[in-house]
């Protein structure tokens, strides 16, 4: 009797985990960032591919150094999206690496981010990419930056 309550209780939770997975896209509360970023991805429209192969559009903050996170855009404010290019007022916060990287201080400078060169991502044929970044300094920039910066994405 024992075996038979404890595989019923084992059955009655394991459905239970399986309805409430089953929701419908209409459930998502709108306010819900799933719910956000379904209504910021326009289909046809390019991504960009974060440190992580995933893709995103409209990102608050990007990581620009994969490799150690050294550079990273943040506040990031769309106002452009399309087919061609994307562009944003933001946030780069580069670490100084005084006396090194380890010890260093994030500094933060307003950048105009430009993103464009949309091509067919390979991992993803269907989804288009933006292939090269561009981050203009308004003000002041790290040392041994130009007042443009463009890079390869």
């Amino acid at each position: 009797m024992r075996i038979h309550t404890m595989r019923t209780a084992v059955t009655l939770c394991a459905a239970a985990l399986l309805t409430a997975g089953l929701g419908t896209a209409s459930a998502v509360p709108a306010s819900s960032p799933a719910a956000a970023h379904a209504r910021q991805r326009q289909p046809g429209q390019p991504v960009l591919v974060d440190c992580f192969m995933r893709p995103q559009a409209r990102p608050a903050a990007f990581v620009l150094a994969c490799g150690d996170g050294n550079s990273r855009l943040s506040s990031l404010a769309w106002s452009r999206w399309d087919g061609r290019s994307a562009v944003a007022k933001g946030v780069n916060l580069v670490n100084d690496c005084k006396p090194d990287c380890a010890a260093g201080t994030f500094r933060s400078y307003p950048v105009v981010v430009r993103l464009d060169r949309p091509e067919p991502w390979k991992k993803r044929p269907q989804l288009e990419r933006f292939t090269r970044i561009s981050l203009t300094y308004p003000g002041g920039r790290p040392d041994g930056y130009q007042r443009v910066m463009t890079f390869p994405l």
